[in-house]
């Protein structure tokens, strides 16, 4: 890739008139912080898009919001520095729109000197923002003092004018440092228009349609399957498949075999490689001179509807195949598309990308191929004939490294080819390979045999929006190997202020789409999916942690310690930090690493040495999860992370929070669960910004729990363990969104003292229902369902009960007009208890779990019982799906008990119908069987699915689980 722009004194000039005595703030801890400086430490939720953290600006949007503040009436009294924070702002937002123009050019090496003012740039904006955090709290530490005396008000009005120029200088430093920074770039820019010579590498994907069949390995099977998919029937209508697959794993040349082996079946044909921000014009002329023959500068350089409409003609009458490689974007097929015409004649076309949501517009799910990495044999095969020209195994003495390579190289060719490439320039013994194997997983080597493969990662990354960049980027943190919980780590990106803000959605809403988003362009695996088919887990496939880790250190985004044969960047000041350790080794920040900066602290393993709080001033994320050698004398001084947004204890081995966590005023997520507090402390209904409070049931709450008006989240409430005032006041949080409420042993009526809790928690519930209650998790509350929710609760869009059965589905549920997600255990289903599910115009995945063991028959679902929106749908009864059922269910898991359905069918299994085939857009079965201790049994139990699988049209994919004998 090539980067040709110019830069000059215009693009960038800094103001010459600043000057000033170089300062620095000394922030002086107080153990009271006010609540009025919040506004400028920690921004609000409105506000989040003006504080977006990104890895290319760093923290210039947060530092550009929190001037601005100092610009407002509040700190009016310093008017002497208001012409310097003006200047600061101004230079500050040109350099943040400079930054973002060049975090968009694909280079991997730009000019020297950009590079280095880029960094520089970054590091500032992070200093500023430690400046100003600290300004605002000293200044806010100021106005709380109450002098009372004579001598004491001298004493303080002394201090508040040493306090005032001492701000003062500090303003003007940070103007004379951003002033030099900007006259250096300007200095070292004007001098030489940046046009760098053309990258001589050949894209590895133009490469891939000229390989030697006789090379290639493991493509027969998935050559086949592709065929087969494209032979289907269609009514003779034209088919569009869709290969799927993150990029090194082959769909190029997947693509080119099939076409090679089908190309002269057809008429006419063409093969073009779409790839990122492409041409349409030239694509267009591109496909219009494969079909015809023409020469290409014969092509009409006409418009786009002109060419479009000569393909199409061309085309109308004639039986052609057309790969259209690598797209990127919907929006470039949707052009191209139309120029394909629907005829009877049976053509084809075969689209290459790495991003689902294209494969999906380009053709139906059911002819989306997902390409899958090579398994162990073929993999093993490809390592040696790169590396020994032959299928043989290596050398007996490397066999156990290189079978270690190649499991860290995860089937994806293209890092099989790149680490094969290194090692043939490796001497051949066990040392030499070892350490290429754990060079893997920690940073990629700039080595001339991985380039492609660099090249091919690099596209994916330049391809994302910088918000994206920077989620991903954040991966870094986590250990090679690392399952990383979604809910978590969204959480972590809204604390660490990465996450747009848009009004129409909530921050975790928002991250949840960038989570989605970096699944299907294939840059995170998913670990695992719910019940229900939504991740709720990803990987960091080891080829990208490798490429995240190289460009995090690049940037000084992240600074891994203990990862072995990774060596720590030259800068000292550490932004992000993530302490690694693994087995029986011990891990320890070296000394030179500066940690006031530190905004992140990440904790893995049980032998980290655990730093003192001492040395950090400025962490937003804390998270110690699994660190069980943290103890309660860890959490000592806490309280001076005044800034900290997310505080993650979960399985640590404290046993009480310090009453310092009062003074944690910005905190927004604080985790406890499976930790041995068993209390919380009453200061606790202190934290006036906490969204999300995570503790186990056994957790008893204070009582001032009215005051945490910034809750949206409770999780997990035992009612029986509070007190009256706790469980009066939770009705009173108007923000609550998702509640975890266990309501066990509490009776519905009565004169108890439990019945009176219990009445003041059904209140509680009933009043949050007509605030902004969305989620509501009950256990042991059937009680609760028998009663109508009055008033009806009409925003709430999930309800899940666990051990809470009713003898039928209560009626009142039928009353919520905007459910998506349900779960209820009923006694025994009836058809009118069908009715009101299927009269719930929002549902869209329903759980329903019959509890007797006994069936009391076959219940048949109908079309006239609704379910118009219902995509997943898990049940343990007897159902049968009839015609015009269901039109829109896409995935069911099945808890099939043999005796009920052997009961039903006279004994024998194969006689049931289950009507599977009457669901037009089902795509998926996950099967569970009980109840069997015969080989029989199971056997026909496995068939009657299969058989009903394969009477539906679209072929679903079936997953049969736990079908042996005796589960």
């Amino acid at each position: 890739m090539s980067l040709r722009f110019t830069v000059n004194a215009a693009n960038y000039k800094p103001d010459r008139g600043g000057r000033g005595v170089r300062a620095s703030i000394q922030p002086t801890h107080h153990t009271q912080r006010r609540q009025n400086h919040l506004s400028l430490l920690s921004p609000t939720r409105a506000s989040m898009d003006a504080a977006l953290v990104s890895v290319a600006t760093g923290a210039l949007k947060p530092v550009l919001e929190k001037l601005a503040a100092l610009l407002g009436d509040k700190y009016r009294r310093f008017k002497e520095v208001r012409d310097e924070i003006k200047f600061l702002t101004d230079e500050l937002a040109a350099m943040h729109n400079f930054l973002l123009k060049m975090s968009e050019v694909e280079d991997e090496d730009p000019v020297v000197q950009d590079k280095a003012w880029m960094n520089e740039v970054r590091e500032l904006s992070y200093d500023i923002e430690d400046h100003l955090d600290d300004f605002v709290a000293r200044v806010d530490d100021d106005r709380s003092a109450k002098p009372d005396g004579f001598m004491e008000k001298i004493k303080y009005l002394l201090d508040r004018t040493k306090a005032r120029r001492g701000i003062a200088k500090a303003i003007q430093s940070l103007k004379k440092q951003v002033v030099v920074v900007g006259k250096r770039h300007a200095r070292y820019a004007t001098r030489e228009a940046i046009s760098k010579p053309s990258n001589a590498m050949v894209d590895p994907r133009a490469l891939a349609i000229f390989k030697d069949v006789s090379k290639l390995v493991g493509i027969d099977g998935p050559k086949d399957e592709l065929i087969q998919l494209l032979s289907e029937p269609t009514q003779q209508q034209s088919r569009v498949v869709s290969i799927h697959g993150f990029g090194g794993l082959g769909k190029t040349t997947l693509a080119n075999q099939v076409y090679k082996e089908l190309v002269g079946q057809f008429d006419c044909h063409a093969f073009l490689s779409v790839s990122r921000n492409p041409d349409t014009m030239k694509v267009l002329r591109t496909i219009l001179s494969q079909v015809t023959g023409k020469d290409y500068v014969n092509t009409k350089a006409g418009g786009e509807q002109q060419l479009i409409t000569e393909i199409s003609s061309f085309l109308l009458d004639k039986r052609y195949i057309v790969v259209v490689d690598d797209i990127w974007n919907i929006k470039e097929w949707n052009v191209m598309k139309y120029a394909f015409p629907i005829t009877t004649l049976g053509s084809r076309i075969i689209t290459t990308t790495r991003n689902i949501d294209v494969a999906q517009s380009c053709s139906s799910r059911k002819n989306i191929y997902k390409i899958k990495p090579l398994n162990v044999v073929h993999s093993r095969q490809l390592f040696c004939i790169r590396l020994f020209n032959s299928e043989e195994d290596c050398p007996s003495h490397l066999k156990e490294v290189s079978d270690q390579i190649l499991e860290k190289c995860g089937g994806l060719p293209l890092a099989i080819i790149a680490i094969s490439g290194l090692l043939a320039n490796t001497e051949s013994t066990n040392d030499q390979w070892d350490r290429v194997k754990k060079s893997i997983g920690c940073a990629l080597e700039r080595n001339p045999s991985i380039e492609a493969m660099i090249k091919i990662l690099s596209l994916s990354y330049f391809d994302l929006p910088p918000h994206l960049k920077t989620c991903l980027l954040y991966l870094s943190i986590f250990p090679e190997d690392q399952v990383i919980k979604r809910k978590a780590l969204i959480r972590r990106w809204i604390s660490e202020g990465f996450i747009r803000k848009e009004e129409r959605y909530t921050l975790h809403e928002l991250g949840e789409r960038c989570f989605n988003e970096l699944i299907n362009r294939s840059l995170i695996q998913p670990a695992a999916r719910n019940t229900y088919g939504k991740v709720v887990s990803c990987r960091v496939h080891d080829t990208i942690l490798d490429f995240i880790i190289s460009k995090s250190i690049e940037e000084n985004f992240v600074t891994l310690v203990g990862v072995p044969n990774l060596a720590i960047g030259t800068q000292s000041k550490v932004r992000r930090l993530s302490l690694q350790v693994k087995d029986e080794g011990n891990c320890i920040p070296p000394a030179n690493l500066v940690l006031s900066h530190v905004r992140s602290l990440n904790v893995f393993g049980n032998t980290v040495k655990i730093p003192s709080m001492t040395e950090f001033r400025h962490l937003l994320v804390l998270d110690f999860g699994g660190c069980r050698q943290l103890e309660n004398q860890h959490l000592v001084n806490i309280g001076r992370l005044f800034q900290l947004r997310y505080l993650n204890l979960r399985q640590v081995g404290v046993s009480e929070l310090p009453k310092e966590i009062k003074h944690l005023q910005c905190l927004e997520m604080l985790d406890l669960r499976d930790t041995n507090v068993r209390e919380l402390p009453t200061v606790i209904v202190n934290l006036g910004s906490l969204v999300h409070l995570l503790v186990d049931n056994c957790v008893t709450f204070p009582d001032g729990v009215s005051k945490m008006q910034a809750l949206e989240m409770l999780k997990r409430v035992r009612a029986l363990k509070q007190s009256s005032n706790f469980l009066r006041e939770l009705g009173q949080l108007k923000n609550l969104r998702k509640i975890y409420l266990d309501l066990f042993d509490v009776p519905v009526a009565g004169v108890t003292k439990k019945c009176c809790k219990n009445s003041t928690a059904y209140q509680s519930l009933r009043n949050l229902g007509t605030q902004n209650l969305r989620s509501v998790t009950i256990w042991n509350g059937g009680s609760f369902l028998l009663e109508p929710w009055s008033p009806t609760p009409v925003g709430l869009k999930k309800l899940m009960t666990w051990r809470s059965a009713v003898a039928q589905v209560p009626a009142w549920v039928g009353s919520l007009v905007n459910l998506q997600k349900l779960r209820l255990e009923v006694e025994g289903l009836e058809p009118e208890d069908l009715c009101i599910l299927g009269g719930l115009p929002a549902l869209l995945t329903l759980d329903l779990e019959e509890t007797t063991k006994s069936s009391k028959g076959k219940l048949s679902v109908s079309g006239g019982d609704g379910f118009r929106c219902l995509r997943n749908l898990r049940y343990n009864m007897m159902l049968m799906f009839t015609q015009g059922c269901m039109p829109r269910l896409e995935r069911i898991n099945i808890y099939l008990s043999i005796a009920k359905t052997e009961s039903l069918a006279g004994g024998d299994i194969d006689t049931y119908d289950f009507g599977i085939e009457n669901l037009p857009c089902l795509t998926s079965i996950e099967c569970r069987v009980s109840g069997t201790t015969s080989v029989e049994g199971l056997e026909a139990a496995k068939a009657a699915m299969e058989r009903a699988a394969m009477k539906n049209p679209n072929h679903p994919n079936l997953q049969l689980l736990n079908f042996h004998v005796g589960c």
